[in-house]
């Protein structure tokens, strides 16, 4: 037997040396479904398959990345570098590369992101004179790149009926013409969107029967991981690069199935069997990652959805600790309770930072956790904010590197014609767009052709100027490796000079931001990818692919010491030692547009099981009784996925999160308690905190009455205070502290790297303070 099988389970194994014939692996969550696929690849490469005839399809660059590097120390060569591994994008991209001519596009084209695809849609809703408060750009790309996802081409959505009355019920009967003329913008332009990565590659391989004979005969085996991730485009193109071997084998979880939004469908797992004579199915049950308490919770979850290919999860690991349930007043209390939490796990029980996950439904309710983490000085990272390439300093040098690569780019053009200011104002641009339009040429023709179209000769100047500046950078491509290229526009267009300039804080980080641009591909240009004789593109061109396909995932660091912050799609694939689920409630999660069908609300659920098996060791699930939406105050209910968790597996006294009525239940506690959730002192202090106390207060039972906190008697520190270093600090030093005064340390405690000293202020009495955070002083 094989070294590389050892270590896999009965079913593990079944999957891996299953070699000809299509395969579907149902792998459930944690059940080593990245071992499996990587040690099948190995498999098949030891078994005497050509590395160039494997083609590995994913959902990300990283997991791709993760999945050769294994193949490599599977098989202790460097084979692996010839395998086709990548996202359906990325590759996609790769072989359009060489063939998009065919298509009448150039080989060079750019790839616009979806901010580039959403300015192309408002330039051609502008111009068509329509109500861009009625035809929002971000609605009608979403309408567009959805028909791009089901193969509807601009004829198939005009000539469609159905399509048709659904515009003009929704109020926009011309988005037939706006996608044709997006698209004919694009072509124009010599640039595709993310989308028609996937629509163009199908159409190459349905009009030309040579280029799709050629990929069939390459591709001999086909392995495609988180199949039920797959849109119609994705699904049609592997059924075709598939029909000749029909060596096809997917991976995927339909418990797992939660894009529907970008178009992907359940079906296409679901379907696959029927797809297919004599297919294998092996279901990979045994979870790996998380406690028996959290699997058996996440079955249950799960069970109550009809549309499902059925399996049961089980795990050899610990029981675990009960999942708790915990009930806040607001969502700012619970973004509080969060944080509090973190701290107070780290230092009991020695977790580190990136240990935490903190998963919702919405970005927007990142918002209270983000306060209430900076307010502990908790580092964190947030998924789905601004992504270092989004960011305008980096878009505007990239925007000059994408149009020395395609001078027919428009929306690079328009970018940088006149940043940083060279005379050429909007009024000009306006004029230069409409030539283009009126004469159906290019922005750049008419710059290069400028003498022509009696500009004024201050204009002229400016404008023949910058089109040598940008030829002298074209001269550069063939002779000059990207890191040089990149590093010379950014100094000749003064856009570096300019930002190191500006010594505001905003302008100190925006150059800093650019140099970080132009390590990054310095380090790309001189990566060993190059050893070994192989010849890897390291073009200008390629560099601006690689960044333009990188997705969220593959910007952040997942090893970085930081709490992550993310929503529940986007933590799909990851895992935690411990997670909280927040914002459990009714209309929130499942969330309101997404249950008015039983198809919606197993999407939700299939959700809520994301988010309960990411979490390996501990998980919470919040909810907030109040939340502000759209400006208003509103109660809320928790949400029914709550109450499809067996008790058993439930810890809801948890910080006081209340307990389930029973027969034998005899409410206690005061009528506020009662009312909010059974909170006992903790509801009681927060409240006289807001509301001060009430009138009775001398008469409530000493049973009910929350301790008095003691006065803090201020301090006024001495003069010249400055905080000594925290190392200094010892058993038995005097301090002084700025508020609680002179004090003396009485004991040390916590982790070595977050330090806590319990102090005996001579005004104040005992308390404990984080030394990390406290500004002492030691008096010598």
């Amino acid at each position: 037997m094989q070294d590389y099988l050892q270590g896999l389970n009965e079913r593990q194994r079944e999957a891996v040396l299953h070699i000809h014939g299509p395969i579907m692996i149902i792998a459930g969550a944690g059940s080593g479904k990245t071992k499996v696929l990587t040690t099948r690849i190995a498999h098949l490469m030891a078994s005497g398959v050509d590395a160039f005839n494997i083609l590995a399809l994913t959902f990300t660059n990283k997991a791709a990345k993760e999945m050769k590097e294994r193949v490599e120390h599977i098989l202790g060569n460097n084979e692996a570098r010839n395998l086709y591994i990548g996202t359906f994008h990325s590759v996609f991209a790769r072989i359009l590369r060489a063939d998009a001519h065919r298509l009448g596009y150039p080989n060079n084209f750019t790839i616009y992101d979806t901010d580039d695809a959403k300015s192309v849609v408002k330039t051609v809703i502008n111009e068509m004179h329509l109500d861009d408060k009625l035809y929002k750009p971000a609605t009608v790309y979403n309408r567009i790149s959805a028909a791009k996802n089901a193969l509807v081409t601009p004829l198939d959505y005009a000539n469609d009926y159905y399509i048709q009355q659904e515009d003009m019920r929704a109020n926009r009967p011309a988005l037939a013409k706006i996608y044709d003329a997006y698209c004919k913008r694009c072509f124009k332009n010599g640039a595709m969107d993310f989308d028609d990565l996937l629509l163009k590659f199908y159409e190459l391989l349905k009009t030309f029967p040579d280029l799709l004979s050629k990929y069939q005969h390459k591709f001999k085996f086909i392995l495609i991981d988180e199949y039920q991730d797959t849109n119609p485009a994705q699904y049609a193109i592997i059924k075709m690069l598939g029909a000749m071997h029909e060596n096809v084998c997917v991976v995927g979880d339909d418990a797992q199935s939660i894009y529907s939004f970008r178009g992907a469908t359940i079906q296409n797992i679901l379907q696959f069997q029927k797809d297919y004579d004599d297919v294998k199915v092996v279901k990979l049950e045994q979870n790996y990652r998380s406690t028996q308490n959290i699997i058996n919770a996440a079955n249950s979850v799960i069970s109550k959805n009809k549309g499902q290919i059925p399996k049961v999860l089980f795990t050899e690991n610990a029981s675990g600790e009960k999942i708790k349930v915990v009930k806040t007043m607001s969502d700012n209390d619970e973004g509080k309770f969060i944080a509090d939490t973190i701290q107070e796990q780290k230092l009991r029980n020695h977790f580190a930072n990136k240990d935490f996950a903190i998963l919702y439904r919405t970005n927007a309710q990142s918002r209270a956790f983000e306060e209430a983490l900076r307010r502990l000085n908790i580092p964190y990272t947030i998924y789905g904010g601004i992504s270092f390439y989004q960011r305008k300093e980096i878009k505007d040098l990239l925007a000059y590197l994408r149009l020395i690569i395609n001078t027919k780019d428009e929306e690079a053009l328009k970018r940088i014609i006149n940043y940083p200011t060279r005379g050429i104002g909007k009024t000009t641009v306006d004029k230069i767009i409409l030539l283009a339009n009126t004469h159906n040429i290019t922005m750049w023709e008419v710059l290069e052709n400028a003498p022509q179209f009696g500009f004024r000769s201050g204009t002229l100047e400016a404008i023949n100027e910058f089109v040598t500046m940008i030829k002298s950078f074209i001269s550069m491509l063939g002779k000059h490796n990207a890191y040089e290229v990149a590093f010379h526009v950014g100094k000749q267009t003064n856009l570096v000079k300019e930002l190191f300039n500006d010594k505001s804080t905003e302008g100190l980080q925006k150059y800093e931001n650019i140099q970080e641009l132009l390590n990054s591909i310095k380090e790309w240009v001189e990566s060993p990818d190059n050893e070994e004789g192989e010849v890897v593109d390291k073009t200008l061109g390629a560099y601006l692919q690689q960044i333009t396909l990188l997705t969220d995932a593959d910007e952040k660091d997942p090893d970085a010491d930081t709490v992550k912050l993310m929503t529940i799609h986007a933590a799909k694939g990851l895992e935690f030692e411990c997670v909280f689920a927040a914002g459990l409630e009714e209309m929130l999660f499942p969330n309101a547009m997404s249950i008015n069908t039983r198809d919606e609300l197993e999407e939700e659920r299939r959700l809520f099981y994301v988010v309960i098996t990411r979490a390996k060791k501990k998980l919470w699930i919040t909810y907030a009784h109040t939340r502000y939406k759209f400006g208003s105050l509103v109660q809320n209910e928790p949400s029914r996925f709550i109450e499809e968790l067996p008790e058993e597996f439930l810890d809801r006294t948890y910080a006081g999160g209340g307990t389930r009525l029973s027969s034998s239940f005899s409410p206690g506690g005061s009528a506020f308690d009662r009312l909010n959730g059974g909170w006992g002192q903790d509801t009681l202090l927060d409240a006289e905190r807001k509301y001060g106390p009430p009138p009775s207060k001398k008469t409530t039972p000493s049973y009910l009455s929350p301790k008095p906190e003691p006065k803090v008697k201020e301090h006024t520190p001495t003069p010249g205070f400055v905080a000594s270093d925290v190392s200094e600090i010892q058993v038995g030093k005097r301090v002084e502290h700025q508020k609680f005064g002179f004090g003396e340390v009485i004991k040390m405690e916590g982790a070595s790297h977050n330090p806590m000293a319990l102090i005996r202020f001579e005004h104040n009495g005992e308390k404990k303070i984080l030394l990390n955070y406290a500004k002492l002083r030691v008096v010598e």
